[in-house]
């Protein structure tokens, strides 16, 4: 499998190279040449496999020749170490949980298949790797957990300051090790523009191998299609049309469902739920993308005002606006509307849902207020014990800290402030 820029300037690599390089060198993100949707029989059968084969089948046409079968089995193996339960709120309204990892965010998912690529990639050379990762929040202790002590890879985060929740800091700013924290004045957005613009930055790449473990990155981006199948396997039946509701920031995680749906799962409607980010419901009301500064929220981990993937969806459906209509849609959210939320369904069911995972459910209910034919799934992206400053006063209760969480609440953060580019290329070079 070949990858390509979506900025077509520069030469085809194997998965490996994508990896590695993470970001292409005219600035485009990578994508596959092809997509090849599984055998017809593949997701009709879908009972009949276990959860390492069906994420094994789907991820192997993009690192074949890059990773040996075999390898690849122990890579998935090793990465889907933790469940994935489907819980029903209310009729035809399922939330899929995706905190059941050591850092309790779907991006566990990523961060782990991520590190144990580049280690394989990495096993034989002596030469260092510095994983450069901008995070909002949740991508920052899913990347340090990930590739926490792994060989010949240091690990770069930069966050903004006070834009992340207490728990999100203590886990990407009190591993020690090769994980480093880079605390930033500013934005996600900054962060992340920072990170690219090092990706381009001659004086530091001809000195310091860089790859990064944002979505940008295909090893971070594409194994997030593993769980949008292993939803639908345990799905309520007779299934539905089925509709995915996905918080959505930078817009990975749903381009990755859209993804699976390609490789053949039966999937409906894609709804992209944003907080007052809005630029992706405002592109789908004219097909004009334009970017926005970003605003703070209580769903902080979608607050972007640029995503970087929503360029990868454009290009599934050929940047053909028709078809991408036909194909998603997207609603926004004010923080007031997110806490009703939170508010009626804990009232109601008793199930708790954080900021994100509310987003996803009101654009999932928004939807089927008028497609009473379908089955909706949300996605629950991180464990409400990470938002207890939102949540705890919302529906009015305490929530227990999970062991995961009660093993870093008590360590020291260790971060370095920053606030211009200049100070990120110079840590860079004089910390390699």
């Amino acid at each position: 499998m070949q990858f390509y820029s979506l900025n077509h300037r520069s030469q085809k690599v194997n998965f490996k190279e994508a990896v590695i390089r993470g970001i292409a060198p005219d600035k485009g993100l990578y994508f596959p040449e092809k997509i090849e949707a599984l055998k017809n029989d593949f997701f009709k059968n879908i009972d009949q496999f276990s959860r390492h084969e069906i994420a094994f089948q789907m991820i192997r046409q993009f690192a074949e020749e890059a990773i040996p079968e075999t390898e690849l089995r122990v890579i998935v193996e090793d990465t889907l170490n933790f469940d994935f339960p489907l819980v029903k709120i209310e009729k035809d309204v399922f939330s899929l949980e995706l905190f059941h990892g050591p850092t309790m965010a779907f991006k566990d998912v990523g961060g782990r298949f991520m590190a144990r690529c580049l280690s394989y990639f990495n096993r034989h050379s002596d030469e260092e790797v510095t994983v450069l990762v901008a995070t909002s929040g949740d991508t920052g202790g899913a990347v340090a957990s990930g590739f926490l002590g792994v060989k010949g890879v240091r690990v770069v985060i930069l966050y903004p300051s006070g834009k992340v929740s207490e728990v999100q800091e203590k886990q990407l700013t009190t591993m020690g090790q090769n994980i480093r924290a880079l605390e930033v004045d500013g934005t996600f957005d900054d962060c992340q523009a920072m990170v690219k613009n090092a990706f381009l930055d001659n004086t530091i790449t001809d000195e310091v191998q860089l790859t990064s473990a944002n979505s940008i990155n295909v090893a971070r981006w594409l194994p997030q299609m593993f769980y949008f199948a292993f939803a639908y396997k345990q799905l309520e039946k007779p299934r539905k049309n089925l509709v995915f509701s996905t918080p959505s920031g930078n817009f990975g995680n749903i381009c990755a469902g859209i993804m699976a749906q390609q490789l053949g799962l039966p999937v409906s409607r894609f709804i992209a739920s944003t907080n007052a980010n809005r630029v992706v419901p405002n592109f789908m009301k004219d097909g004009n993308y334009e970017p926005m500064k970003s605003v703070a929220t209580i769903s902080n981990a979608m607050d972007v005002g640029d995503p970087s993937n929503f360029i990868r969806i454009r290009e599934i459906y050929q940047n053909d606006f028709s078809k991408i209509k036909e194909n998603l849609a997207s609603f926004s959210f004010t923080d007031d509307q997110t806490r009703e939320a939170m508010r009626k369904v804990f009232k109601e069911s008793g199930y708790i849902m954080d900021p994100h995972g509310a987003v996803g459910y009101l654009g999932l209910k928004k939807y089927l207020a008028t497609h009473q034919d379908a089955q909706g799934i949300f996605l629950e992206t991180a464990h409400p014990v990470k938002f207890l400053e939102v949540v705890e006063p919302v529906i009015e209760t305490s929530i227990d800290l999970p062991e995961q969480i009660r093993q870093v609440m008590g360590r020291s953060k260790k971060a370095l402030n920053i606030s211009s580019y200049e100070e990120l290329k110079s840590y860079l070079l004089e910390t390699q």
